[in-house]
């Protein structure tokens, strides 16, 4: 495993994302599976997983904290909030201070930690971001010490923007694949001129990306792959990266033939690392299998610039205008 800096932490390149250990939106996984899952990302030199006070309301922060008293090494952990119902006047009025601070008191209370590594904000409205006063409560709960860094997680380049002219914005994370390819055109000079890490998230397009899904491919009812395939309940751009899902089978068809190998999960992971102002990125897995091939990825040698070449053509003249939804 390689690590980046993440201010002043090194941080593997790959992660862990843990959407999936919620049992809520990717089928459902056990206790068991989800601690084979985090020792083997663990037993791999991984130290950095991401998830969110919503993966399953708790349920995979929860899963997490009980794993973290079971290992000995550092884990960095980064949850996010905003995105929670169950406030007040609930989804979006989510905002203020006080409503805040309890979501991150909850996340630190289930991950059973005394100070968050990192809070990210979920994907919240651009307007919110714009206004500012959600920098300004994190701000004053980093001075409090229960977080030690903030972020957000955004939708669109444009979100990316408006939240890197926030001082003490430690990090960006945002959709960046092979199926979005444009975002390092429009975010990433800026966020290194800033000094704020990038942290790649649906890597794998939700499994789009490592070739082993066709047309006949069926997904579980409580899986967002079947009930968000075309933006039913959130944004589009989280299911599929936003590509109509026979379309991507095809086009992840064409990527495949142009890769190294057969390995295409691994090689579309690498396409992202060799992108030096990426600092991690993190693939989610239900299987213990998937985390190690994810991890490989850390060991595969850059691509060559003749394939970097033919992958932004194909981006350029197939994929770009099919992505749905907000980017």
């Amino acid at each position: 495993m390689n690590y980046r800096k993440f201010k002043d932490t090194a941080i593997a390149e790959v992660g862990l994302g843990t959407w999936q250990l919620g049992s809520a939106d990717w089928g459902n996984i056990n206790d068991e599976d989800a601690f084979a899952i985090l020792s083997a990302y663990v037993d791999g030199g991984g130290n950095f997983i991401d998830t969110a006070d919503v993966y399953g309301m708790g349920v995979s922060e929860q899963v997490i904290g009980r794993f973290l008293k079971t290992v000995d090494t550092p884990i960095y952990v980064a949850t996010k909030l905003g995105r929670r119902g169950d406030a007040p006047n609930g989804w979006p009025q989510n905002f203020t201070y006080d409503a805040i601070r309890r979501h991150v008191e909850d996340s630190l209370r289930h991950l059973d930690v005394p100070q968050l590594f990192l809070e990210q904000l979920h994907c919240i409205p651009t307007e919110e971001m714009r206004s500012g006063k959600v920098f300004d409560h994190l701000r004053k709960l980093q001075q409090e010490g229960l977080i030690a860094n903030f972020g957000a997680s955004v939708e669109t380049s444009e979100e990316a923007l408006i939240c890197l002219e926030q001082e003490g914005l430690a990090s960006l994370q945002i959709i960046f694949n092979l199926f979005r390819q444009h975002v390092a055109d429009e975010v990433f000079a800026k966020a290194a001129e800033k000094g704020v890490a990038i942290i790649a998230r649906v890597p794998l397009a939700s499994g789009l990306l490592t070739g082993r899904f066709n047309k006949q491919t069926a997904f579980s009812a409580n899986d967002h792959r079947n009930y968000n395939a075309n933006g039913e309940k959130f944004n589009v751009g989280e299911t599929f990266s936003g590509i109509e899902y026979n379309e991507g089978v095809r086009l992840s068809e064409t990527i495949g033939a142009m890769l190294p190998d057969e390995r295409m999960a691994q090689w579309a992971i690498r396409w992202i690392l060799d992108h030096p102002q990426v600092t991690t990125v993190i693939p989610g897995a239900s299987k213990v299998s998937q985390v190690e091939t994810n991890l490989h990825a850390s060991t595969l040698p850059p691509l060559s610039a003749q394939t970097f070449s033919d992958l932004r053509k194909l981006y350029d003249a197939e994929i770009h205008d099919k992505i749905r939804g907000v980017y």
